[in-house]
């Protein structure tokens, strides 16, 4: 309502879509997308591509048109491009802190509804793999599953069991542990995939030692910027963040109005 109670409707201009803090640009053609949407007639060119490492004073893109339409669509994308561009950033910090070892960063399942599809995409830009991306990608058995079964006196091996014989064919199966005898108890029944929730590396190293190529490995829970390094260096094969996603810092982006580009039609 303000812009249309304000700005002239034949008011045209540029604007430019401004960094103001170093990170990793995620979003531009969403941002584009948002722009187009609002008016088909708007310009809007990107400088700088996804995953690129940016600072302060860097331009992003500018839009050029009807300055009403800019202001209108200005909200929605510049939130596009802060809150991907602030994942993409951290997941570029996480991979930093374990150049060198082989190991991979991945997001999980705790984003924010409806745009699961691109915080997923942002976390690929930050240099990080993705997850699953919803339940029919593989079969995850966590504790609540566990002790809902547990419940009705199946062990650890039945449950296990039960999941690769009901699993569609292809689908790996992974179970969430909490102990080292766990995770011994899950590679021994044939599980594809053991994941080692919030243990100390010291336990995560022991398991690797025991269970080395058998099975594949990750690791989740309580992974933060401080520990990753030593996480990644026990020889697991997976460090899954939720906090890549759920809980990431938007960079700090703006739109600016280029004033002396101003013409009133």
């Amino acid at each position: 309502m303000t812009t249309e109670a304000l700005i002239p409707t034949g008011l045209q201009g540029k604007a430019s879509i401004l960094v103001k803090a170093k990170g990793i640009v995620a979003g531009g053609e969403v941002a584009k997308g948002v722009f187009l949407k609002v008016d088909p007639s708007l310009k809007v060119e990107i400088f700088i591509i996804d995953g690129t490492m940016v600072k302060p004073g860097d331009i992003i893109a500018t839009i050029t048109g009807a300055v009403a339409s800019i202001l209108k669509g200005e909200r929605v994308a510049v939130n596009f491009l802060q809150r991907l561009s602030g994942i993409a950033s951290q997941t570029a910090q996480y991979v930093a802190e374990i150049q060198g070892v082989k190991v991979n960063i991945t997001d999980t399942r705790k984003t924010t509804p409806g745009l699961r599809l691109l915080e997923k995409y942002a976390v690929r830009m930050g240099g990080g793999q993705n997850h699953r991306f919803h339940l029919g990608d593989s079969i995850l058995v966590k504790d609540n599953h566990l002790a809902a079964m547990r419940a009705l006196g199946m062990s650890l091996k039945d449950i296990i069991a039960k999941s690769k014989q009901n699993a569609p064919h292809g689908l790996k199966v992974e179970v969430e542990v909490n102990t080292i005898q766990e995770a011994l108890d899950a590679v021994e029944a044939g599980v594809d995939i053991i994941m080692l929730d919030n243990m100390s590396p010291d336990e995560m190293r022991y398991i690797v030692g025991l269970v080395s190529g058998r099975v594949k490995i990750e690791a989740s829970g309580g992974i933060t910027l401080a520990n990753v390094r030593a996480v990644a260096e026990t020889g697991i094969n997976l460090i899954s963040v939720g906090a890549l996603t759920h809980s990431s810092k938007a960079l700090d982006i703006s739109l600016e109005l280029e004033p002396q580009m101003f013409k009133l039609l």
